[in-house]
């Protein structure tokens, strides 16, 4: 356990106030309407003790994608412990996926900043290494789950395709279905009635299609899968889909 000073305490305490503050901005108002100068006022601070902690307002947003990240890559392994069966592991990261991006559509929303290249451009090069072991942490649980059904016989890998390939399929299907699901209020009138029940479909049908087994039934899956989610939203106190997300712990 890291023990930090007195001043390590306030740096952090000051950074963790900052980014409070920064939050509710971004969300609610845009990238446009966070600035150094307002976040100063807010504090009543000096613009300066601002850039001692972060030397722009991309930076901050970077940060603040960071804790959704960690929050996430937590739901991630609780997810991948609900069960000891590959397939059914691989299921309960794809419950975490649906609690993460419907409770915590804040922290969902946040991470889609930073794929802005104005923003990740002008941020330090430390926490751009930051958020690529985010992504290489979720990554290694998934592709964790799909060596774990490679030794068992579980599944079988063809065309040279790397466990880490295969997830991006995955991956591709959950994420940008996600987006879509959260940004595109047409869908219904395009014939997609229940998005998130599309996801589920997708996602058995492409396990099926890898011959990933023990086969389910699309009940057996959906129902397994309403299990998971619920199991989730309790661990992470999420029962109510509250307006006040989670706070990520840090390890």
């Amino acid at each position: 356990m890291v023990i930090l000073s007195r001043k390590q305490r306030e740096i952090a305490e000051r950074e963790a106030q900052i980014l409070r503050l920064a939050r509710p901005i971004l969300l609610r108002e845009g990238y446009q309407a966070l600035s150094m100068d307002r976040l100063a006022i807010l504090m009543e601070y000096a613009k300066g003790t601002l850039y001692n902690h972060f030397p722009n307002k991309e930076e901050i947003v970077v940060a603040l994608a960071i804790e959704s990240m960690e929050l996430r890559f937590q739901m991630f392994e609780f997810g991948a412990t609900l069960s000891d069966h590959s397939r059914e592991r691989l299921m309960g990261i794809g419950a975490a996926c649906e609690v993460y991006t419907q409770a915590c559509r804040d922290h969902f929303a946040i991470e889609e900043w930073i794929r802005n290249s104005t923003i990740w451009d002008k941020s330090s090069s430390r926490r751009q290494d930051l958020i690529r072991q985010c992504e290489s942490r979720c990554m290694a649980v998934v592709a964790g789950i799909v060596r774990q059904a490679v030794v068992s016989g579980h599944l079988q890998l063809r065309d040279g395709l790397s466990p880490e390939e295969m997830i991006f399929g995955f991956w591709s299907l959950n994420y940008g279905s996600q987006v879509l699901a959260a940004t595109s209020p047409s869908l219904p009138q395009l014939g997609i009635a229940d998005a998130q029940k599309a996801i589920r479909h997708h996602c058995y049908t492409l396990m099926n299609g890898f011959g990933w087994i023990p086969p389910l039934s699309m009940d057996e899956q959906f129902q397994l899968m309403d299990k998971f989610h619920d199991r989730i939203r309790v661990r992470f106190d999420l029962l109510d889909y509250p307006s006040e997300l989670p706070k990520p712990q840090f390890k």
